[in-house]
C-alpha cells in the first residue's frame, strides 16, 4: 500500500449527525439523539411547532430530514389539501411536502447526499443550509396548512390566495 492510500484509509469519516448536533446547539435548540442514526428536535415556528427528524443511512451516504408541522388537516379538507399539496410541490425546487398517514399532518421531506464526510466544515455548512431550507419551506406554506386545519369553509380559490408568494411582512 502506498502512502496516499494509507492516508486515505486512515481518514475518519464522521457521522453527519454529529454535525447536525453542532448546528442545533448553535441555534440553542434542545434535541434528542435516539441512536447513531437518528436525532429529533422540536423547533418553534411563527404559527406551528415543528418536529424535525434526522435519519442517517450510511450505506447510501444519505441524510433524510423530515419536518412535521404540529397541526392536523380537518377531514372535510383532505381532498383540497391533496390538491394544494400537488400545487405546492410543483413549485418547490428542493424537497417535497406530504401528509402523515395517522394524523394527516403536513411534513416537509428532504434527503441529501453527504459526501466528503472527513471535511467537517463542509458537512456542517451543508446541514445548516438544509435546516434553513426545511424551515423556510414550512414557514412559507404555514398559512395554507393553518387554513386547512381550521373549520372555515374552503375552496381552491381561497387556498390559491394563501399559496401566493408574497413580499415582506404585515
Amino acid at each position: 500500500m502506498n502512502n496516499a492510500q494509507e492516508t486515505y484509509n486512515d481518514v475518519i469519516e464522521q457521522n453527519p449527525l454529529d454535525s447536525v448536533e453542532e448546528v442545533l446547539s448553535d441555534n440553542n435548540w434542545i434535541y434528542s439523539r435516539m441512536n447513531d442514526d437518528e436525532l429529533l428536535v422540536d423547533v418553534a415556528g411563527s404559527v406551528f411547532g415543528y418536529r424535525i427528524c434526522f435519519v442517517w443511512q450510511e450505506h447510501m451516504n444519505a441524510l433524510q430530514i423530515v419536518c412535521q408541522l404540529d397541526c392536523t388537516v380537518k377531514k372535510q379538507n383532505h381532498s383540497l389539501a391533496a390538491e394544494a399539496l400537488m400545487e405546492i410541490n410543483r413549485t418547490t425546487w428542493m424537497g417535497h411536502f406530504e401528509f402523515t398517514k395517522t394524523r394527516f399532518s403536513p411534513c416537509f421531506r428532504y434527503t441529501c447526499l453527504v459526501q466528503d464526510r472527513e471535511n467537517a466544515n463542509k458537512v456542517y455548512t451543508n446541514i445548516q443550509d438544509v435546516v434553513d431550507i426545511c424551515l423556510t419551506q414550512c414557514e412559507q406554506y404555514q398559512n395554507v396548512f393553518q387554513i386547512l386545519s381550521s373549520d372555515v369553509p374552503l375552496d381552491m380559490q381561497i387556498l390559491s390566495l394563501a399559496m401566493m408568494e408574497t413580499e415582506g411582512e404585515s
